[in-house]
């Protein structure tokens, strides 16, 4: 059965750092949404000695079949404003890029490949 799943920016990070451990969800998927919150990724490269072979990568990544560009819309808001409230409430707050990753994913039903451990303060996201 093929996948749908969205990347959050660390593990589009690796991957674009030749992570093997991240070509079974690429090969398994049908469909790979990345969050629109790119400006993450593309600070990290202006940061480093290889930015512009990282923007290279990055354009080709994002130019494969079945990868996607995932964008926010008013609905991503209400989910957003919903889980910043919950999260601030609970005294558990996670960084705003990642709020705005969460509430894409529950959006649209998508499970994230993600490595941060902050994402399992949100129990409803599903994680791969």
């Amino acid at each position: 059965m093929a996948l749908t799943v969205a990347l959050d920016t660390k593990r589009l990070s690796d991957l674009l750092r030749g992570d093997t451990g991240l070509i079974h969800w690429l090969e398994e998927s049908e469909r790979i949404y990345v969050p629109f919150v790119l400006g993450e990724v593309r600070a990290g490269f202006r940061g480093g000695s290889q930015a512009l072979k990282n923007e290279v990568l990055l354009a080709r990544f994002l130019a494969k079949p079945g990868v996607h560009l995932l964008l926010p819309d008013a609905a991503t808001a209400d989910a957003y404003a919903s889980l910043k409230a919950e999260l601030r409430g609970a005294g558990t707050p996670i960084p705003a890029n990642d709020l705005w990753i969460a509430a894409l994913c529950l959006q649209h039903h998508l499970p994230l490949v993600t490595r941060d451990a902050h994402f399992a303060r949100i129990p409803q996201l599903l994680r791969l």
